[in-house]
């Protein structure tokens, strides 16, 4: 039985790619029309890929992995955020610094400056400095907190990279690449697959589409850590979704 249904994945707009004069042609294999000048995504190979990502999440966890979430466009924000906290995970979703990966020695030098300030207003010595000193700090960590944040906690260099648009987030794709870090992605028909190691093909550009398979992928963490049950029971997958019915939706979304 599939992860994510027909219907969840019509529902959520993720078979609308990009104008087809924005497309990759090495997402040619993962489109199954165009309508309108959007290249609609063949949600059946979706269905799919989904469950393979979901698979290859669930078993990651299950070996102790650690998985960054990344996203940093508006729509895939609070999604990337939400559900990394969700699954007990880590998340980048304002832009990504270089060398976050690849430079990682200095980036932890930056968290522990982030806690280093956090620990100074909570043991009171704010109260024992000038209030522009204080304002100066204050700021200091509010700009660590936004970029940081989600990976002040992140215990080492991640097993797993989930990312939204790989597209637009070529610089931590390609840093994952160079140190050998598996990428599971939302690859919509204007993105490069090569990098990818896990495919889903998606619309990344809907809030709706971004949350569910974001969320489908935290449930997968979550159920690779702590067993079946304690995943939320997902709408049971239609079993009879056939091509013929993905048209008539499409073409009516399209009118």
């Amino acid at each position: 039985m599939a992860v994510i249904s027909m219907k969840q994945l019509l529902e959520a707009g993720v078979h609308f790619g990009h104008q087809t004069r924005r497309w990759n042609p090495k997402m040619a294999k993962y489109i199954f029309t165009e309508r309108n000048g959007i290249h609609v995504i063949d949600l059946q190979q979706t269905v799919k890929l989904a469950d393979q990502a979901y698979d290859f999440m669930r078993d990651a966890a299950a070996n102790d992995a650690v998985v960054l979430f990344v996203g940093t466009k508006k729509q895939a924000a609070e999604a990337v955020a939400e559900e990394a906290a969700r699954a007990g995970q880590y998340f980048i979703n304002h832009r990504w610094l270089g060398g976050t990966l690849t430079n990682w020695g200095t980036i932890q030098k930056r968290i522990a400056r982030l806690k280093e300030i956090k620990r100074m207003e909570e043991e009171g010595t704010f109260d024992l400095l000038p209030k522009k000193e204080v304002a100066l700090l204050n700021k200091q960590r509010a700009r660590l907190e936004k970029f940081l944040g989600g990976i002040e906690d992140m215990p080492r260099i991640p097993d797993v990279m989930y990312v939204v648009d790989p597209h637009k987030e070529q610089i931590a794709v390609k840093e994952a690449k160079k140190l050998g870090i598996p990428v599971v992605a939302m690859v919509d028909t204007n993105a490069d697959p090569d990098d990818i190691d896990v495919i889903i093909p998606a619309n990344d550009d809907a809030i709706r589409a971004v949350k569910l398979i974001t969320a489908k992928l935290a449930d997968a963490i979550i159920e690779g850590r702590q067993g079946e049950d304690a995943v939320v029971e997902f709408e049971t997958a239609a079993e009879a979704d056939s091509i013929e019915e993905i048209v008539e939706v499409v073409e009516g979304d399209n009118a």
